[in-house]
């Protein structure tokens, strides 16, 4: 049995005598792991902890089994890492950077050379890969540090911000890779971005902080799977029982005021039931729309009711 892409027991962080990370705990398993947070929430110094740049407070983490306390090295020869900033040597190549970066990561001079060729062509830079970093497009740029992040072959992969900055066609380009390398089922990865689309789109777990706390993991396919879906009424007219009757129905009803509701459909319930039991109560419904709980959803019920 696989261990668990990422453990986190009672994980806790200190910088500076602040405590940054409190507590963290939580297992991850799935292929592609989104993580989200507000601005301050601790999704640096999780990452940075993961890597083995901060020591923990107290607790622990294990990437694929191993423990970034004790086992440090063999975590680092594991992960791949895509940082949000740039860290160039801007009169380099791409290839001998990306080479440079395979070295560091383990790989004889030879290896690394041959690896670097396959990275580059792999994300699409193989025309420009003895061009000067310094000269590149941002575009570019963040495709040379997705290059240098997987060209040791790691079995998880840290993208920080992906596509931050990218025009519409670079940010398609960047997702179609990341979907790939998921669905190549060669390597793990997790995703920090503050574009939930982009989470939703690629990732099948995810891992929410606030406050350097969890506040909510989720499963992002079951979500899927259990297809909840929302109902916002506007109603006109006394409701007479409308909505304790779509409560016994199995529905949740919420008043939103000015005579709206919200409803979430329970099993086996359609919405031509909803027009159905208006139509009993003699309840005018002048407007209805339909949508299913969506990552934006998770997050925002995560940020409120914590």
């Amino acid at each position: 049995m696989n261990p668990p892409v990422i453990e986190l027991d009672q994980l806790s962080v200190r910088l500076a005598k602040r405590e940054i990370l409190r507590g963290l705990t939580g297992t991850l398993k799935a292929r592609t792991i989104g993580l989200l947070g507000p601005n301050g929430a601790g999704k640096s110094t999780l990452i940075q902890t993961l890597l083995g740049f901060h020591k923990p407070a107290s607790g622990t983490a294990r990437i694929l089994g191993y423990d970034v306390r004790q086992q440090a090295m063999d975590v680092r020869s594991l992960v791949g890492y895509m940082p949000e900033n740039d860290t160039f040597v801007a009169d380099m190549s791409a290839v001998q950077f990306v080479r440079y970066m395979a070295e560091l990561s383990g790989l004889p001079p030879e290896a690394a050379l041959e690896r670097a060729h396959e990275a580059l062509f792999y994300v699409g830079l193989g025309e420009a890969r003895y061009r000067k970093l310094g000269n590149y497009s941002l575009g570019m740029k963040q495709l040379a540090k997705l290059a240098q992040a997987i060209v040791h072959g790691p079995k998880l992969v840290i993208l920080d911000e992906p596509t931050n900055g990218l025009d519409p066609p670079a940010r398609l380009r960047m997702l179609k890779l990341i979907e790939e390398m998921r669905d190549s089922g060669t390597m793990h990865i997790v995703l920090c971005s503050h574009l939930l689309k982009d989470v939703e789109q690629t990732c099948e777990e995810v891992l929410i902080l606030k406050g350097g706390r969890v506040v909510q993991i989720s499963n992002l396919e079951e979500e899927r799977r259990l297809n909840q879906r929302f109902l916002e009424l506007e109603t006109h007219g006394i409701r007479n029982g409308f909505v304790d009757a779509a409560t016994a129905m199995g529905c949740e009803c919420a008043d939103l005021g000015n005579g709206r509701l919200k409803l979430i459909l329970g099993e086996g319930i359609e919405v031509r039931h909803i027009y159905q039991l208006a139509a009993e109560r003699e309840l005018q419904l002048r407007r209805l729309s339909q949508r299913r709980d969506s990552l934006e959803d998770i997050f925002l019920r995560a940020m409120s009711e914590n």
